[in-house]
């Protein structure tokens, strides 16, 4: 199955709390993290709330 890398790159300081919450439970923390996640609908949910403070990419 196709895996996801998504990079914090934007402060969440000062963004909604949804927002704050959602990169909470993709496991980002601080801008510079990295996680790999499975491609899946409800990633790619969270992903898309997020589009404006993240980077993905679709690795191996």
């Amino acid at each position: 199955m196709p895996r996801l890398k998504v990079t914090q790159l934007r402060s969440k300081v000062g963004g909604r709390p949804e927002h704050r919450e959602t990169l909470r439970s993709l496991g980002l923390k601080r801008i510079g993290d990295v996680v790999v996640k499975e491609d899946r609908p409800e990633i790619r949910g969270m992903v898309v709330a997020v589009r404006h403070l993240v980077k993905v990419e679709e690795v191996e």
